[in-house]
């Protein structure tokens, strides 16, 4: 996985709603997880089966 630069400088910087993080460890860190738990959350389907 590559650093997500993008996302890192798009940070909403003064929504009081999201806690904007400015060391790059950090974010990559938050980031990480974040996927990690995405993965996890997604169902799961055998190839070449229908349901």
């Amino acid at each position: 996985m590559k650093f997500p630069f993008w996302q890192y400088l798009q940070q909403p910087v003064f929504d009081p709603h999201y806690q904007t993080v400015f060391s790059p460890f950090k974010f990559w860190q938050r980031h990480t997880i974040s996927y990690l738990e995405r993965c996890w959350a997604k169902e799961y389907r055998q190839p070449g089966r229908l349901n």
